[in-house]
């Protein structure tokens, strides 16, 4: 079967997307707006795009009324954001903090998730995160005729939970980070060796 993309709806191109193009990391990405109000949102539209400089994209589409969301003005004014790794222990709060809220109205209050700010300039990360890289905006990029609007952003530091740290000299971490398969949650499962190249 070959699908045509352009005989497609919005929909349901998003739809065979979702269902392919898996796992899809989930990145919770926190920001503060004017008045240090802190906004947390779940994105799976998200990867890490290159080493040197050392860089991840997200794409943020915008609200249902057609309106920015948080993140998107937020990062656009403030250039920084705080991208936490989620786990299983994290699911329920992700999965509520995906909920589109007024403006006004804090994710972190409304759904009781425990932050903690460990750099000063930038926004505070989820409390027992696996990882969180703290991230000043790059690049926008301009998806002509489309209204999600991807953002590369830089890595400036990285906090890592000695949790899962399993060897400190090579810095090898053992983790489950959770990830999204069309509208399903999954967990990495079973690790696969490389083989070997002759």
């Amino acid at each position: 079967m070959i699908i045509n993309y352009a005989q497609k709806e919005l929909t349901q191109r998003y739809q065979l997307m979702a269902q392919t193009i898996i796992p899809r990391p989930i990145a919770w990405i926190l920001t503060e707006d004017a008045e240090g109000s802190v906004n947390i949102a779940p994105f799976s539209y998200f990867m890490g795009l290159s080493s040197e400089p050392p860089t991840m994209i997200v794409s943020i589409g915008h609200k249902s009324d057609g309106s920015q969301k948080d993140t998107l003005r937020n990062l656009r004014k403030n250039k920084k954001c705080t991208i936490c790794m989620v786990d299983e222990s994290h699911l329920q709060q992700m999965h509520f903090s995906s909920k589109e809220l007024a403006q006004d109205i804090s994710e972190v209050e409304l759904f009781s998730i425990k932050t903690k700010k460990i750099m000063n300039d930038f926004p505070p990360m989820v409390t027992d995160v696996p990882s969180a890289f703290f991230c000043e905006l790059y690049q926008e990029i301009d998806l002509k005729g489309s209204k999600t609007i991807p953002l590369v952003v830089e890595i400036k530091a990285q906090y890592i939970n000695d949790a899962i740290i399993s060897d400190k000299e090579k810095i090898t971490l053992e983790y489950e980070p959770l990830a999204r398969v069309g509208k399903s949650y999954t967990l990495l499962g079973k690790k696969i060796l490389a083989p070997k190249i002759p």
